[in-house]
């Protein structure tokens, strides 16, 4: 198959996994892939017993029963992306955005598998300077920020060395889970609130996932812009 046509099967066959272990499938899911990153950018997904949920004000029950079916779905995707791209998946990430109802999922895949040609209009360091301010309002400036625009609307950022000490006597108490769900609420609150990020990419943002890989203490933050 083409690689086009290899993004498309990845695509459908999250659609279906989504469809199968939730009961309701996305209105999309779009796979983009750049050197050694695989993101799939999913819209229109809430299930209707997560649509009840939610209406209750039951935000964290949702977000922590959809990590566990995500993590088991993911395990499937990891093993289809191998075969269908015939690489290694090292890691993944995912984060959902209910009030857009949308979510991203990343794949970083052991070597790189595409180098489409790609001219970014913004500054990649007025960006990391941004990262890096908002990342000090809520915990600490990270030890390192990597930029890698992955089209001209999907730009993921890497963050290394983020934790404070107090984060890391929680995830050694075993609350790793409930740090997540805290730092997705708060961060998000700060990187839409106080991000300066139109002026920076000249364009309107639609969406902002991050997720943390706790273990090695880093992050990706994926942007989606309008």
């Amino acid at each position: 198959m083409e690689l086009n046509d290899k993004l498309t099967y990845i695509s459908s066959y999250c659609s279906k996994a989504l469809r199968k272990n939730f009961g309701r499938g996305p209105q999309s899911c779009q796979s983009t892939l750049n050197q050694n990153y695989l993101v799939l950018y999913i819209r229109g997904f809430i299930s209707p017993m997560e649509e009840v949920l939610l209406q209750q004000k039951q935000t964290d029950y949702v977000e922590n029963a959809r990590y566990v079916i995500i993590k088991h779905l993911l395990e499937e995707l990891k093993g289809v992306v191998q075969v269908t791209l015939e690489v290694e998946v090292e890691e993944f990430y995912h984060d959902w955005n209910f009030p857009n109802n949308s979510g991203m999922i990343i794949l970083v895949l052991e070597k790189e598998v595409s180098q489409p040609e790609l001219n970014v209009d913004f500054s990649i360091n007025d960006l990391e300077n941004e990262i890096a301010r908002i990342s000090a309002l809520v915990q600490k400036v990270p030890e390192g920020i990597k930029t890698i625009p992955i089209s001209q609307n999907i730009v993921l950022i890497v963050r290394n060395g983020i934790l404070v000490p107090i984060e890391k006597a929680l995830i050694s108490k075993g609350f790793s889970q409930e740090l997540i769900i805290t730092k997705d609420e708060l961060e998000k609150k700060y990187f839409h609130r106080d991000g300066k990020f139109d002026l920076i990419f000249k364009k309107r943002i639609h969406d902002i996932f991050i997720d943390w890989n706790l273990k090695e203490d880093k992050s990706y933050i994926g942007i989606i812009l309008g």
